[in-house]
């Protein structure tokens, strides 16, 4: 025995299918919002404040855009050991005195940059997230253009030798890394491409270390909890691709075939 459905039926089935397909993504994305993003002279730019303020000196202002010009990520968050969120690496005058963190050789050791003595004190310790901003114009001309974060393709920048930033101070590598795998990544929402992640990009700025395993635990070779509610947290991919990396307003650069914000 047949059925036939009605022209009124079918077309209601069709409208109920296209508004579960239209609401289920938006639902998926409901329960979370990126982030705001910061000007671009302010983009990846800290203030240090873990003891500034209890010894009566102002936080100390980090920018990432002016020293990415000089050292590769590696640098500071391997050789030189400063975690990779704010305010959790004990950084004392005393320990930059004894020639670690900024005060390591080939940095802030009053040679190769201002060092810590007086007159420059306030070079660190002013307290202004939009330090130095007026030199940004400058660099960002003279860099390869993006549509996110500085405005700045750091990538194509290093890429086309127009930056030459240090790869390592002490612990010279004993080689290259050549890992050039590429992760497809399965996205959950309906209508969202894969994200891929290209080991070769990262690995020019980081060391495996920097992600393996505090960040990406490899041994549990699983991705079902790389969870975007959980990256806009700064968790996983978002440690980096909130205040630093490009943020993750730029949906496409991740999602290929997928339009940014």
């Amino acid at each position: 025995m047949s059925y036939k459905t009605s022209p009124a039926i079918a077309l209601r089935g069709i409208v109920i299918a296209f508004l579960i397909g239209l609401f289920v993504p938006m639902a998926a994305y409901g329960h979370w919002t990126l982030p705001p993003v910061a000007p671009p002279a302010e983009y990846g730019n800290l203030l240090i404040n873990r003891t500034s303020e209890k010894n009566g000196v102002k936080p100390v202002t980090f920018s990432h855009w002016i020293h990415r010009q000089e050292a590769t990520c590696r640098v500071c968050h391997f050789e030189l050991e400063f975690s990779m969120k704010v305010n959790t690496t004990e950084i004392t005058e005393k320990t930059n005195k004894a020639g670690l963190h900024c005060g390591a050789a080939s940095c802030h050791d009053g040679k190769a940059a201002f060092g810590h003595d007086i007159p420059n004190c306030e070079k660190c310790h002013n307290g202004n997230i939009s330090y130095g901003k007026e030199k940004f114009a400058e660099v960002a001309a003279r860099l390869p253009k993006s549509n996110y974060g500085n405005k700045i393709d750091w990538a194509r920048a290093r890429n086309k030798r127009l930056i030459l930033p240090l790869h390592f101070l002490t612990v010279k590598p004993s080689k290259d890394v050549k890992f050039t795998s590429k992760l497809k990544l399965d996205a959950e929402w309906p209508n969202v491409p894969p994200a891929v992640f290209p080991h070769k990009s990262h690995i020019q700025w980081l060391d495996c270390n920097n992600c393996h395993p505090d960040i990406f635990n490899i041994k549990k070779k699983t991705t079902k909890h790389f969870e975007m509610e959980r990256m806009v947290k700064g968790e996983f991919c978002g440690v980096c691709h909130i205040n630093v990396a490009f943020p993750l307003q730029d949906c496409g650069s991740c999602h290929p075939g997928m339009q940014s914000e």
